[in-house]
This record gives C-alpha cells, sequence and structure tokens, in this order.
C-alpha cells in the first residue's frame, strides 16, 4: 500500500522535495512558459512565503549539468519533449540566494555576501583542474574560494572583488564547458530592505548594482538570467543600463498562476489527505489573491492548515502568514494616516475596496516617504490584491482573506493601543469618571475615544464578533489602571460576564456588559446588557471577594457612536 505523501512544510528543495516523498503541486509550467517566452534578464515579483525559492530549486535542477531526469517523472514539463532535449541538464548554472544577508551594519553585509557567493563558487571546484582554464584563471578562482576575506583587505577592495565576482565565474564556467551560463538569484531585494532598516542602503545600493550590473549587462558569457523578490525595485536603482529585461509582477499574466496555489491545486490536495469538507473554510481564510488574471491561495498558508487538520481535524484555521515576518508597512501606514485613510481602512476592513494608483517601481529608500507609496507596497507585499484594473496602473484594491483582514484588525488595535496611551490625563479621567459611578461622563470619554478608532462593522461579521471589537478597546483603556484588578470573560454567577473590576483598596466592584446595537436604539440595548448582569447575578464573584459597592454598566455600541447607563447598589 503506497503510503501517504509528507507536507513539505519549509522544504525549499527541489529534489529533496521529489526524492523523499512530499507532496508536490506541480510548478513546472513555470519552466514550460518561461523558455516559450523569456527574456535574457527575467524578473520575478511576488510576495514572500508564495513559492519562490521552490520554484527557483526547481529552474536550478531542471537547467544543471548532471540533472536527474526522474525528479520531473510525471510532472507537465516531462510531456514536453522538445524543451526537455533542449534545455535539461545541458547548462552551468549559477545558484545565488540572498535571503540570509540581514547585517546590522555593512561590514558585516560584504562579509555575509561574499561568503554567500564564495561558498556558490566553490561547488565548481573541478575548475582548479580544468585544462581549458589558465593558470592566473585557477589563480583567481583560488583567490575567489578562499576560506575567509584577507583580514588586511579594505572595505573597497572586497568591494571590487564582490562586484566582478559573478561574472569572472560566468566567464570561466563558460570556458570550460563551452556553454553559457544560466543565472538565478533568489530574494534579490533583501539586502536592500536590511539596508535601509540599518542605515546604510547607498552603500548596498552601490554593491548590488555594480554585483548585477557585471554579470547581467553585456556579459557575452550569459544565456539567460532569473531574478526572484518581493519588491520590484526600481531599474535606475539598481539596474542601471539593463535594457533586456522582461518583469514579471503581480500585475501580468505571464506566470500568474505559477506562484500561489490554484482553486483546483488546493481542492485535490485537500482531496488527497481526506480533508475535502475543508474547502469552505480554506477558501475563506487563505484565497483571494490575484495575480494577473489567476486567483490563488497563499501556499504557506494552505501547507500549514492542512498538515495542522491532519493531526486534529477539529482545528480552526489561524494566521500562518502573519507568523513569518513582522508587519512594519502596515504599521506605518497607520501612523501616517490622515482622516481620510482611516476611513479607507475602514472600508476595507469591512469588506469594500479602494482605489489606487500603484507605482510598482519603488526604491527601499521611497517606500515610506508618502501614503501614496505605502498603498503601492501593501499591494505588491500582499496584504492588499486587485479586484480589477480602474485605468492603466489603477486598481480596485481590497483585502483578500479573513487572514489578512486579522492582521490589518490586530495592527489597528495596536496602533490604536499606542495613540491613546500618550495622553495619560484622559485615560486618568476616563477611569476615574468609571470609579465614580459617572455613566454620563463615562459615555461622552468613550464615544471621543470612538471617533478615534478605525471601526469593524462588516456586516457579514456576527454579532458576538462586533461585541468583541467594543469590548478589546474598554480593556486596552480600563488596563491603564495598573492598580485594578481587570477580568475580562471571567465565570461569575450563571456565566461569563464581559467585564469585572475590582478597586481592592475602596472595596468597589464594577460589572460592565457590552451590546452592540444592530439599530439605532442604544437606550434598549443598556436596558438590556443591564437586565442580563442581574438575572444571571454577574455580581456574585465581586461579592465574594468581599467588593461592598458594585456599580453594573450597560454599554451599548454601534459603529462610532456609544451610550452608558448605569444601576448601583450605592
Amino acid at each position: 500500500m503506497e503510503s501517504i505523501a509528507k507536507l513539505p512544510i519549509g522544504i525549499e528543495d527541489f529534489a529533496k522535495l521529489r526524492t523523499e516523498q512530499f507532496y508536490y503541486v506541480d510548478k513546472t509550467g513555470l519552466l514550460i512558459e518561461l523558455l516559450n517566452n523569456w527574456g535574457e534578464v527575467n524578473l520575478i515579483t511576488r510576495p514572500r512565503r508564495f513559492g519562490k525559492s521552490l520554484n527557483m530549486s526547481m529552474l536550478r535542477h531542471f537547467f544543471s549539468y548532471g540533472c536527474d531526469a526522474t525528479l520531473y517523472d510525471g510532472l507537465a514539463i516531462s510531456r514536453e519533449k522538445e524543451l526537455c532535449e533542449k534545455y535539461m541538464g545541458r547548462f552551468p548554472v549559477i545558484f545565488l540566494t540572498l535571503k540570509s544577508i540581514e547585517s546590522r551594519n555593512y561590514a558585516g553585509a560584504l562579509v555575509m555576501l561574499h561568503s554567500v557567493i564564495k561558498n556558490e563558487a566553490r561547488r565548481f571546484r573541478f575548475l582548479l583542474e580544468s585544462e581549458k582554464l589558465s593558470v592566473e584563471e585557477k589563480q583567481d578562482y583560488q583567490y575567489l574560494i578562499q576560506s575567509l576575506p584577507n583580514q588586511e583587505q579594505t572595505v573597497s577592495v572586497l568591494e571590487d572583488q564582490i562586484k566582478g565576482s559573478l561574472l569572472f565565474l560566468s566567464q570561466i564556467l563558460c570556458k570550460h564547458y563551452g556553454q553559457k551560463v544560466i543565472f538565478l538569484m533568489d530574494e534579490y531585494d533583501i539586502p536592500l530592505e536590511k539596508a535601509q532598516q540599518y542605515g546604510y542602503y547607498d552603500e548596498m545600493t552601490d554593491l548590488i548594482r555594480g554585483l548585477l550590473g557585471q554579470v547581467l549587462k553585456t556579459n557575452e558569457n550569459l544565456y539567460f538570467a532569473v531574478l526572484t523578490g518581493c519588491l520590484r525595485i526600481a531599474r535606475e536603482s539598481i539596474f542601471t543600463g539593463l535594457n533586456n529585461f522582461n518583469i514579471m509582477s503581480i500585475t501580468h499574466t505571464q506566470l500568474d498562476e505559477h506562484f500561489g496555489f490554484t482553486d483546483t491545486e488546493v481542492y485535490a490536495m485537500l482531496d488527497y489527505y481526506g480533508l475535502s469538507e475543508k474547502h469552505g473554510v480554506m477558501k475563506e481564510w487563505y484565497d483571494g489573491y490575484r495575480f494577473g488574471n489567476a486567483d490563488v491561495y497563499c501556499p504557506w498558508d494552505v501547507i500549514n492548515y492542512v498538515n495542522q487538520l491532519r493531526s486534529d481535524p477539529a482545528a480552526m484555521p489561524k494566521a500562518y502568514w502573519i507568523n513569518s515576518s513582522g508587519n512594519v508597512i502596515l504599521h506605518t501606514l497607520l501612523q501616517k494616516a490622515t482622516s481620510s485613510t482611516k476611513q479607507e481602512l475602514e472600508a476595507l476592513v469591512n469588506g469594500s475596496s479602494v482605489v489606487k494608483r500603484i507605482r510598482e517601481e519603488l526604491t527601499y529608500r521611497e517606500l515610506y516617504n508618502n501614503l501614496d507609496n505605502i498603498w503601492s507596497v501593501l499591494f505588491t507585499a500582499g496584504y492588499l490584491t486587485k479586484r480589477s484594473e480602474v485605468e492603466l496602473s489603477t486598481y480596485e484594491l481590497a483585502i483578500p482573506n479573513r487572514e489578512i483582514r486579522g492582521i490589518f484588525t490586530e495592527q489597528i488595535f495596536t496602533w490604536f493601543q499606542e495613540e491613546i496611551q500618550k495622553d495619560t490625563s484622559a485615560l486618568d479621567a476616563f477611569c476615574e469618571a468609571v470609579r465614580q459611578g459617572d455613566p454620563a461622563s463615562v459615555e461622552q470619554r468613550f464615544r471621543a475615544y470612538l471617533k478615534k478608532m478605525i471601526h469593524i462593522h462588516d456586516n457579514a461579521v456576527r454579532k458576538n464578533k462586533k461585541e468583541n471589537f467594543y469590548h478589546g478597546i474598554l480593556l486596552g483603556l480600563l488596563s491603564h489602571r495598573e492598580d485594578w484588578v481587570i477580568l475580562s470573560n471571567a465565570e461569575s454567577g450563571e456565566g461569563y460576564s464581559d467585564i469585572l473590576i475590582e478597586i481592592l483598596d475602596q472595596d468597589i466592584g464594577i460589572v460592565m456588559e457590552i451590546k452592540y446595537s444592530e439599530s439605532r436604539d442604544l437606550e434598549a440595548a443598556c436596558v438590556y446588557a443591564l437586565d442580563q448582569i442581574e438575572e444571571k447575578n454577574y455580581e456574585e464573584r465581586l461579592l465574594d471577594d468581599s467588593m461592598t459597592t458594585i456599580l453594573r454598566y450597560g454599554i451599548a455600541c454601534r459603529r462610532n457612536t456609544c451610550m452608558v447607563r448605569m444601576r448601583s447598589n450605592r
């Protein structure tokens, strides 16, 4: 009986995936499309976790001398006999991934980049015995693969060595084999992102420009090149002078189905593992991205959720994508947001769309210069996806799925908490009004906070989820008083109270019940909340803890307004 294939979580080596019985979604159609329609230099941009590295590994194994043809048995490319005959195992391949270049300073980044290039060059040690290379070329190659940069080398000497390394390596490989080189570079923009973050962007830009300029521009030893990254860096930044460029971004139809999983591919995976009934929830949480004309899921999410379901069929979906990186872009947008931007964000989190002109070519230095650029980055990085093209470079944008909507919601709460903590006097006044049993003042101050907040009132969201939204805001405000005991959804009486507060030094107990009013009758919602407190005896826990004064607050909310009513035993 054939065993069930393992799920390839974090597996980016195509050969390992194919030889060690991992489940593989056939993306070798990428080879077919690329070979039938390619430029000398091909730049592919996709958000993180959409299969770029695995696809690049697949390309590497296919083109490289000594290719194991059985890796491709049964896959789409194996049916293209002419392409396989012409390209499979026919080239020397230089393959680099720059995802590990994350130094906090330029000197460290230089050493790391040198190490990446050196390790790739070491794969070709047989060149030291090549009869086709001169003594000088062998000496230069030996110098390239030496263990560590000479401590006496200046930064400029190391820079020069790095800039010329790939051109030199392509020259000697072409001379040895009598065949032009295929050059593959994965995550080409990571060093630039880190350089901008840590303050050495100009130096890194110059280095990458020199490195790529030499190997990609007027290099007669190059057959063709493929580069991948998250962002499409402006040509004038690091691709100056390259006119042999074929760009395939998320707005292009070329290769659109080959990064990310289509609905058919996801259903086939679920069926294979006996999880077909999970198709609906999988689609709700992880589908919704549109690359070119293709609708796709995020592969990282799909594979991780299937893996979780195999061990726990009742497992709920969660945000896997957010755990693979930070969310600096979204947080920056919130910090820079104007009133109109907040309205646009509110529309997005509530299921609507916004129309934005997108600049796909940016430098990392420009990313956060203005709000327009930040919208562009949110789009290219996968936080937003296109629903339609309104006009050239202008798109109707929306949040793709429930997972990303949750990321927006979480970041909105984080931003709001940061904003309210800046005004401690206002927080003091709000908490004091709660303690004194002043519902009019509590209402006035809570309403003022709601006016500043980006609201989540999507009609598709259940009422209890809307109540949780306001519940979270109140907890954030009340947590300002670190000397109060604040309990959320605590068991008390005959149920679970939304918020219980104990002010121990004054023996004051506070019960809060929050309701979302679907109508404008906030008064009725407040009365309903207060009646629920009394009927379910929510103050029982407070009385057991010797609180002698009990304040009961019924709080009704709707969009950006509220009403507060109170009953007490004072």
